[in-house]
């Protein structure tokens, strides 16, 4: 990919959401380089939430079961902050100052992500700081309720999709590459169970917001989805 800064006019917010393995990250923050702006994976703060439940001894259920005062209490131990790191460039993730970003990626944490950040108490916490990060416009950020809750009126919404099979073969390419050892069907299982959770949550539901463009990534190369999307960016912020 060209990633060199361009010449471009104006400070804007950008929402990008979709569905599980559909490249969002990797979107947000080539098209956050370019512009020199700020990338925030909202995903990485519910994973983040979700290790720290799990490395306490908490189950799903221990957890479903706390009192709205027992949650907000747990909430106020976790501190997740963005560091770049030096070395690579990229935003990594930082749980009570230490570095997380290889942990939260474990498919233990992929497998409970959803049923936790579908708690109202959990989700109502990190979207408010969310919405903190972009008071200043200049913010990419990708999850699943950007365009819809944290950031409605973004001046660029972007909803990508691709064929579950095709995310699953990216998912599974991707942890292999980072030595985790699973298996195809699990990480189509995974990609199944969290599209469910995720579609159907009573708190901030995936879905397209109206106003969002659609992008099916299923047959694209990487640099032709952030060419589709810097198209859409120039339009925006030159207009």
């Amino acid at each position: 990919m060209n990633l060199s800064p361009g010449p471009i006019a104006g400070k804007i917010i950008i929402a990008i959401d979709g569905y599980s393995s559909c490249g969002k990250s990797t979107m947000a923050k080539a098209i956050a380089k370019k512009m020199g702006y700020r990338y925030i994976d909202s995903g990485a703060m519910y994973r983040a939430v979700t290790l720290f439940v799990q490395q306490h001894g908490l189950s799903l259920e221990d957890l479903q079961g706390m009192s709205e005062a027992q949650l907000e209490a747990m909430l106020d131990h976790i501190h997740v902050t963005f560091h770049i790191n030096p070395e690579n460039g990229l935003s990594e993730v930082y749980l009570n100052e230490i570095n997380v970003e290889k942990k939260i990626r474990d498919m233990k944490v992929s497998d409970w992500v959803s049923p936790v950040s579908a708690i109202p108490t959990i989700r109502h916490r990190m979207v408010a700081l969310q919405q903190g990060y972009g008071k200043q416009k200049a913010i990419v950020m990708d999850g699943r309720d950007i365009g819809t809750k944290v950031f409605p009126d973004a001046e660029l919404k972007i909803f990508m999709t691709a064929k579950k099979e095709v995310r699953a073969k990216r998912r599974f390419d991707e942890l292999n590459q980072k030595g985790f050892m699973v298996t195809m069907d699990e990480v189509l299982k995974n990609i199944e169970d969290r599209d469910h959770t995720d579609t159907h949550r009573s708190e901030s539901p995936l879905r397209r917001a109206e106003d969002a463009i659609i992008l099916d990534n299923s047959d694209l190369s990487e640099q032709e989805q952030f060419e589709f999307a810097m198209k859409l960016v120039n339009e925006i912020c030159n207009k």
